[in-house]
């Protein structure tokens, strides 16, 4: 059975394409690189066609594959006819330049790595005639580059070529990579691409994007900024853009690519078959680095609930393959495809997760009730990803809570108490980091936990006032606030990290701080600042409590804040602030 021609054959007579199908019965000797019939057949058929054409030799100098590009470009299949994954593949790769130049590109020898091919050689090719030829062979491995060195042999001349020297090139780059010691494979170390759309905000999404991709693991290789346009129902990007992706995962041996918006179940797998790499969007990695960072058991309900939601809708099947069928009397039929047991299964998970979390929620409203009783005011700590929230709460309380820098560094809430300057008690709460574009869903998923902010008595906004983009960050903490429902809550801006030289913060006023929580600049004003907004609320007393009815003082010093005490002869004179219910309780007791 006659072998077929692979690859891009729109617009090529069918006598043409007899013609490149007859390259396969030429054979070139074992101690042959390329023969010269090879070459000729070669330079010909792309004068011809005008594109590239690629062959797979092995070492025996079979022919193994043929296939045809475009004018820039060809695709080369990934080929291995040696089992051990140790040494080369066992075949070499020999294609066609029509521009005239052999010069191999950073895609070829992005292949030559990845591959491992015995070797990668290009000829320039000139009115059908060969005009040069290069040829690059595996080297040592760059422990700092985290890939392979290329040789690179040329310009040769095409019907001059060493032979044998090019051939024993391939035995000495196989005894090469078996004597490398090999790199050991980190799972998590994926080397990825991220692609995202330009924006006119003058915020770069993706330098967040990448440090995103580096706190899950993954080794960021490049990032494309594609221009804004009508997104592609199919591939979001455009099939265009997809194959210079291709191209680009080749020449950068990734294996991952990362886009900055969410992708739709259809554009996902659409992409993956012509990037022929692993594809995730944002909100996949955000979901994965929750599930990462969670170790409380509401953490891990919270972030598996996001997941089980966010997969529903993207679940795709695979046609009449997936049916179950039956094998009895009344189970005959296609029965329930795999599609409708996948999603029946995480429907049935989110109502378990759902459940389970509406437990949760019942503890934390019964401690919320508690707090309310005993008047203890909640200050809650929001802001953006990696402003220093966990690292000011640690300063204010002298606690040991995880405090990196790196996005999301924790996640749990941690909820401490605190007695401020003047006596007031208080307990301060850290919550999980905002960032552009926050899932819905996840947001949905923690409305328990974030609720804890909407019955704050204070908001600290925490801004790093060191990004060049605080500006846009505390839009995005603003916007999730008003969602909610927290935007009337009164609020403190606090802008920390000023103890850096790129610090940048307004000064000062009654609603708006500048601290350090690293270096502690500015804490002992922000503690009595709290206090103060805390008790702006609060309304003064001063009264003389009778000896007779001194449970009252009692009363005082439990649910306001005592300013001043004094026992007179007629009873305790007290000065303090309190609440309007509680000098309204106090008035029912006390005739004042």
């Amino acid at each position: 059975m006659a072998k077929k021609v692979n690859g891009n054959l729109v617009g090529i007579k069918n006598t043409v394409i007899d013609k490149i199908a007859a390259i396969y019965s030429i054979k070139n000797e074992a101690s042959e690189f390329a023969s010269k019939e090879l070459i000729d057949a070669l330079c010909e058929c792309t004068g011809i066609i005008g594109k590239e054409i690629s062959v797979y030799i092995s070492r025996d100098g079979s022919i193994v594959d043929v296939s045809v590009g475009d004018s820039s470009t060809v695709s080369m299949p990934n080929m291995r006819l040696v089992r051990n994954e140790d040494r080369l593949c066992g075949v070499r790769c020999i294609h066609t330049h029509p521009n005239g130049s052999g010069r191999l590109s950073g895609v070829d020898l992005g292949t030559l790595r990845s591959s491992k091919l015995d070797a990668m050689a290009a000829l320039g090719v000139s009115d059908g005639r060969a005009a040069d030829m290069y040829a690059a062979y595996l080297g040592e491995y760059n422990e700092e580059a985290g890939t392979y060195a290329a040789l690179v042999y040329g310009p040769l001349r095409p019907y001059k070529l060493p032979q044998r020297a090019l051939v024993s090139e391939i035995f000495a780059a196989d005894d090469r990579l078996r004597s490398i010691t090999k790199p050991v494979k980190n799972e998590e170390s994926e080397r990825a691409i991220l692609v995202g759309m330009e924006n006119s905000e003058g915020y770069d999404t993706l330098e967040e994007l990448a440090e995103l991709a580096k706190t899950a693991g993954a080794v960021v290789v490049n990032a494309v900024h594609t221009r804004k346009r009508a997104i592609d129902n199919a591939t979001y990007i455009g099939s265009g853009k997809a194959d210079e992706l291709a191209l680009m995962r080749s020449e950068l041996e990734a294996d991952l690519f990362i886009f900055d918006d969410e992708l739709s179940a259809i554009q996902l797998r659409s992409l993956e078959e012509i990037l022929g790499a692993r594809v995730i969007d944002r909100t996949t990695l955000i979901l994965d680095i929750f599930a990462a960072r969670a170790t409380s058991r509401e953490g891990k309900l919270q972030v598996e609930l996001a997941q089980m939601r966010y997969r529903l809708p993207r679940l795709l099947g695979q046609g009449q393959v997936l049916s179950r069928l039956g094998g009895g009397i009344g189970t005959r039929g296609p029965g329930e495809k795999k599609l409708e047991i996948d999603r029946r299964r995480i429907r049935r998970r989110i109502y378990e997760l759902e459940q389970e979390l509406a437990e949760v929620e019942k503890q934390r409203d019964l401690r919320r009730i508690n707090r309310k009783a005993n008047r203890i005011p909640l200050v809650a700590l929001v802001g953006y990803t990696n402003a220093g929230k966990s690292t000011l709460l640690n300063r204010l309380t002298s606690s040991d809570v995880l405090a990196e820098d790196m996005l999301f560094a924790t996640l749990d809430p941690v909820v401490r108490q605190i007695t401020l300057p003047g006596g007031t008690e208080a307990l301060i709460s850290d919550t999980v980091g905002f960032i552009n574009k926050l899932p819905h869903d996840l947001v949905k998923a923690f409305h328990s936990t974030l609720e804890e902010i909407a019955n704050a008595d204070l908001i600290l906004h925490i801004i790093d006032s060191s990004s060049p983009y605080h500006d846009t960050q505390m839009r995005v903490v603003d916007e999730v606030l008003s969602t909610l429902r927290a935007a009337d809550i009164p609020t403190l801006q606090v802008f920390n990290k000023v103890d850096r030289e790129q610090a940048s913060s307004p000064p000062d006023d009654e609603r708006r701080i500048s601290v350090s929580a690293r270096e502690g600049t500015g804490v002992d004003e922000l503690l009595t600042r709290i206090e103060s907004l805390l008790n702006s609320a609060r309304e003064e007393i001063d009264i003389i409590v009778p000896y007779a009815q001194y449970e009252a003082v009692s009363f005082i010093r439990e649910r306001g804040m005592l300013l001043e005490e004094e026992h007179l002869d007629s009873g305790t004179r007290i000065r303090a602030l309190l609440d309007a219910a509680d000098i309204g309780q106090l008035k029912k007791t006390l005739d004042f």
